[in-house]
């Protein structure tokens, strides 16, 4: 097997659809350094009432970032500076030919049921997309107690960028639907409240593997409000803290709000005291869900 980076400069792969595209890192300078404490409010488009955490169903924006970088975690993640990094996997080695990869999974993680996460885990969660998403695996093992082999029908060197996607969130084995049902991740939030199409309320877990890098806020509120009007008012009155915007028309005269990052795309906009990460790659600078987590109040 061949040693393949952690860290790997690939932006461009997931600016994927206006979906993925919104309520990311962005350029806009942070200016002081993240700080711990206060509430994240954000209204969201893209909420139904058949929401839900099994990522198996279609999911609109709002579930997506209910889930990505909040309630759940992935193997690996793209970082607000457009690098591949580890979340629940620290490293990957691909084989000269890129069809066997051997992921080594991040010790002392639990599902917030307190479960420790294993790679019996991996091999689950992936399995729920054999036949979508992850249709080119031929196997899944665990060769020990903090790795997980993969093989593949054919080559993909791009397999720990696949690995990123919101769908592929890991659940606990031995519960996965009830985890689906009851929004058990191993993310820096834990559920507090789902109404589905309505309401997520995440509050922040005591201890996290992220603590000092991410999940910033002490909890963090979704509500759906479909029309990019009320979404726009909503911020204007002082009820949430941040939206995603489709016409930007709607910001005309407004100087309280700060649009992200420029006016020339489909985009979010959030009040001035929302801080944000400085530095963000160039190719696509809306294209991850992970505000909850990245964020933070200035």
């Amino acid at each position: 097997m061949n040693r393949v980076t952690r860290h790997i400069d690939r932006r461009a792969l997931f600016a994927s659809g206006a979906a993925a595209a919104l309520l990311a890192a962005t350029g806009v300078s942070a200016g002081p350094q993240p700080r711990r404490g206060g509430r994240l409010r954000m209204a969201l488009s893209g909420a139904a009432r058949d929401d839900s955490f099994d990522t198996r169903s279609s999911q609109g924006l709002f579930m997506q970032v209910a889930m990505s970088g909040m309630i759940f975690d992935t193997l690996t993640e793209v970082s607000a500076d457009g690098i591949l990094r580890g979340e629940l996997a620290t490293a990957w080695r691909g084989s000269a030919d890129a069809r066997i990869w051997e992921l080594e999974l991040r010790r002392g993680v639990h599902f917030h049921d307190g479960a420790e996460f294993t790679g019996d885990d991996v091999v689950a969660s992936l399995a729920l997309h054999r036949d979508t998403l992850l249709a080119d695996i031929e196997g899944i093992t665990v060769t020990d107690a903090a790795t997980v082999r993969i093989t593949l029908a054919v080559p993909d060197a791009d397999f720990p960028y696949r690995l990123s996607s919101a769908h592929l969130v890991m659940y606990p084995a031995a519960n996965t639907l009830e985890a689906m049902a009851k929004g058990i991740g191993t993310g820096v939030y834990r559920l507090h409240r789902f109404l589905p199409g309505r309401q997520v309320i995440g509050q922040r877990v005591e201890t996290h593997y992220k603590d000092g890098e991410a999940g910033w806020f002490d909890s963090v509120e979704l509500v759906s409000i479909p029309s990019d009007e009320v979404r726009v008012e909503a911020l204007r009155e002082g009820f949430v803290d941040a939206a995603d915007l489709t016409d930007l028309g709607l910001l005309s005269g407004t100087d309280q709000l700060s649009l992200l990052p420029d006016t020339r795309r489909v985009s979010a906009v959030a009040v001035q005291n929302v801080q944000i990460p400085q530095v963000v790659g160039r190719c696509a600078p809306l294209d991850n869900l992970r505000a909850a987590e990245r964020w933070w109040m200035g």
